[in-house]
């Protein structure tokens, strides 16, 4: 991975912070972007936060720590990406909002540069298409909390060239992940086979099967699941959830996607999960 030596990330969220991190952490000159100083900080804060905690409990080394943050740094402009190899983006899902940041980075970057979306449930063939590389386009779909989690999805877009493809595989190897190849569909194929069930369980609640902390514990200690349908609700968002359910079942047109009416009462209470403090679960 020689030819890969600086990488680019868009948004220092949740799952921005996440993957800069890991990035950091394997050795590769990381840069991340967030609009606003403010976010930045958090984002970087939360970081810091992640090695501190680790070192405490004697699972991060202080080497670790020390190599991480110095391999790591923040801006507030697209000029300081200009010399990255890779640039994934982890921003808001919202088409427009991509587009307008692919259109920044092409201005900067150089022709080998490849774009890389975090994007869990949009066409990665319609986002590299609102680029000038689509050849150099692929989705890389991590997981959260991004640092622990190893699965990593590479998908290849209509456009992706098989020379893109590998070094992005590869790549993903190199940040410590277990990537497997997804096909360019909503959902791909983690949510595309968890969003049906995480649905199932909302309807099975509406008509009556059990209550919420039963059905969890039902597949929590019944099939062994680290935990129940609404307890993961709750830790990826029910706005998120929704959104994807909402891609899925225009895509499909199955009754499966279907997002259910409590979900979408939720969202628009604002019971988001963790996030907002409320969701099947108060916290």
């Amino acid at each position: 991975m020689s030819e890969i030596k600086t990488v680019g990330v868009l948004g220092c969220g949740l799952m921005g912070a996440g993957i800069a991190q890991v990035a950091a952490m394997q050795g590769f000159t990381t840069i991340v972007r967030e609009v606003e100083q403010a976010v930045l900080d958090r984002g970087l804060g939360r970081i810091r936060k992640f090695l501190d905690d680790g070192v405490a409990k004697g699972k991060v080394s202080e080497d670790v720590r020390t190599t991480t943050l110095a391999n790591l740094s923040g801006t507030t402009t697209f000029d300081d990406l200009g010399g990255c190899d890779v640039v994934i983006e982890a921003i808001v899902e919202n088409l427009d909002v991509k587009r307008a940041a692919y259109d920044a980075l092409e201005r900067v970057v150089g022709g080998h540069t490849i774009f890389l979306s975090n994007t869990s449930s949009l066409c990665i063939t319609e986002l590299a298409a609102a680029t000038k590389r689509p050849d150099r386009f692929g989705g890389l779909h991590f997981f959260n909390p991004v640092p622990l989690m190893k699965l990593v999805e590479v998908i290849r877009g209509l456009a992706t060239t098989d020379a893109t493809y590998e070094r992005v595989f590869a790549f993903a190897q190199a940040l410590g992940k277990e990537p497997i190849t997804a096909p360019d569909r909503p959902g791909f194929i983690v949510n595309r086979l968890l969003v049906p069930y995480l649905l199932d369980a909302i309807r099975a609640y509406e008509h009556g099967l059990g209550t919420v902390e039963d059905i969890d514990k039902g597949m929590k200690l019944g099939c062994g699941h680290p935990m129940g349908p609404f307890t993961l609700l709750d830790f990826v968002g029910l706005d998120t959830t929704y959104f994807i359910a909402n891609i899925m079942f225009e895509e499909f047109r199955e009754p499966a996607y279907a997002p259910p009416p409590l979900l979408k009462r939720m969202v628009l209470a604002g019971r988001l999960g963790r996030k907002s403090g409320e969701g099947f679960y108060k916290y």
